[in-house]
């Protein structure tokens, strides 16, 4: 750890999700003093940990890639992650479930099984998707390895990538790239939900985004042993070992300023915390609407964001295993392209639903007792800005979504299952303050992707700093660490790299 000259340095930072331990650890490993501030009872923000009678739940995310991102954060410290976390490489990635064809689809974590999975359903479409995986390869080499970890403060930040993006066709939407490889429309929906995995519509996210699904080929698809609770867990060892000030149960009322710079944050308390940094690890909006005097005039101009899709979450346990249920499993109802129109622009509950189904007990049997299954179900659902009383709909949903399971994938789950539990759009906006109670914040279209998307770094406050979903480089926990990152150049004025 090099402490030169920035001993005296006092870093805040609020928030404790992936973007806020990984901002802080970066920090640390300056040489700054870094205090972390956490408003739960738990560190992780969305990563945190449920326990409801004999079940262990993760609230989420589940999904790891890019794993060496996490292993970049122990190496600040010359330390290693295996001799700390166990990461399991998946097979198959996902599972999807068509409930209207009653087929399944594994999305294999090799490129030749992945292949045979999909000429059951059109065999020109096996080449088909070794041309997608091609195209997303390239949108990677300049999405991921040149950008993901480069500020976008400037309009001309933004101006200098046009030439690439123009030649990587990214005014074209995920579902647009997709369909100009794929023919069938079972595989069509298996290949463009990589969106929904951060909160966008694949009909009108841009194909830029497009890169994850080369980002997965790359390196894998992981689950950490112990879940996010354990990754969690020991990445706050890891900061305690390394004297970063932890607090939990402080909520911040006020972001203090002067002479356009931070000068303390106030909590609920009273307590005053003086810093020479504070970097907001939360939905920016958040802070822009009620930590900060006003909102900055060039923000005032700008039109409101659009926000992702808010998340409706069930939790439960199972009396018995589904031993024939994958670790991930996509279950698709009937609509597609209707459903997501429904969710993201009339913003309504229709009939229909699809679902993530989370069964960490496929790897990890300490999630449930022996003989037992641990599962969430995460179906995306309108954002509140739609008009649904959820104290009614909360209810409702969940059943009709034990009804589905129940008659399709999970038989007799209505008399095996117990402990039940969920949490809605309005539990994700009084629990993580999230603006509307998107699941993912801001949605990631093309005109809120990089420059539009909320800068790392205050316009006007100099020592104000974003870090998370909400900003460049967006949701998804590469996105969410690299976003650290960012916020460190900003700070040192030295690249700090992709990491690969």
């Amino acid at each position: 750890m090099n402490t030169t000259n920035q001993s005296t340095i006092k870093s805040i930072v609020i928030g404790s999700g992936f973007a806020g331990i990984s901002s802080a650890l970066r920090m640390r490993a300056l040489g700054h003093d870094v205090i972390l501030l956490e408003r739960l009872d738990q560190l992780g923000g969305r990563a945190r940990t449920f326990k409801k009678g004999k079940y262990t739940h993760d609230a989420g995310p589940t999904v790891i890639t890019a794993p060496f991102l996490f292993n970049e954060l122990f190496e600040l410290f010359n330390e290693k992650l295996e001799d700390h976390l166990d990461f399991i490489h998946l097979d198959p990635y996902y599972r999807f479930y068509f409930s209207e064809e009653d087929e399944i689809f594994d999305y294999r974590s090799s490129i030749e099984d992945t292949q045979k999975e999909i000429k059951r359903f059109n065999e020109d479409d096996a080449e088909g998707y070794k041309n997608l995986l091609n195209e997303s390869r390239e949108i990677y080499d300049v999405g991921f390895k040149k950008l993901v970890h480069r500020p976008f403060n400037t309009i001309f930040s933004m101006i200098s990538q046009i030439p690439a993006l123009l030649r990587l066709k990214c005014y074209r939407t995920v579902w647009q790239m997709v369909c100009s490889h794929i023919t069938n429309p079972v595989v069509r929906k298996a290949f463009s939900i990589h969106p929904l995995l951060i909160g966008g519509n694949p009909f009108t996210t841009t194909s830029i985004y497009a890169l994850i699904h080369y980002l997965e080929r790359k390196w894998g698809v992981f689950f950490c042993m112990g879940g996010t609770g354990k990754l969690v867990k020991e990445l706050e060892k890891l900061m305690l070992r390394n004297k970063i000030v932890i607090k939990k149960k402080c909520d911040v009322k006020k972001i203090n300023t002067q002479n356009n710079k931070v000068i303390s944050i106030e909590l609920d308390s009273g307590e005053i915390i003086e810093g020479d940094n504070c970097i907001f690890a939360g939905d920016p909006e958040t802070c822009y609407r009620e930590l900060l005097d006003q909102r900055s005039f060039f923000k005032s101009l700008l039109p409101e964001k659009k926000y992702s899709m808010g998340l409706y979450v069930l939790y439960f346990g199972t009396k018995k295993t589904y031993k024939d249920i994958a670790h991930h499993t996509i279950w698709m109802g009937g609509k597609y392209k209707s459903l997501l129109n429904d969710i993201f622009e009339k913003k309504v509950l229709g009939d229909d639903f699809s679902l993530y189904l989370h069964r960490p007990t496929a790897t990890d049997k300490s999630f449930a007792p022996l003989g037992c299954d641990s599962f969430y179900v995460l179906c995306p659902v309108p954002n509140l800005k739609g008009n649904i009383d959820w104290n009614i709909s909360g209810k409702e949903l969940g059943d009709k979504i034990i009804n589905a399971l129940d008659s399709t994938i999970l038989p007799n789950l209505k008399s095996n299952i117990e402990d039940v539990f969920w949490m809605t759009p309005e539990d994700f906006s009084s629990d993580y303050r999230s603006t509307y109670g998107a699941g993912f914040s801001i949605e990631p279209k093309l005109t809120q992707s990089a420059w539009f998307r909320h800068h790392n770094r205050h316009k006007n406050i100099e020592n104000l700093y974003f870090a998370g979903a909400g900003t460049h480089p967006g949701a998804g926990l590469p996105g969410v660490i690299s976003s650290a990152k960012v916020v460190q150049e900003l700070i040192t004025g030295k690249e700090v790299g992709s990491g690969e």
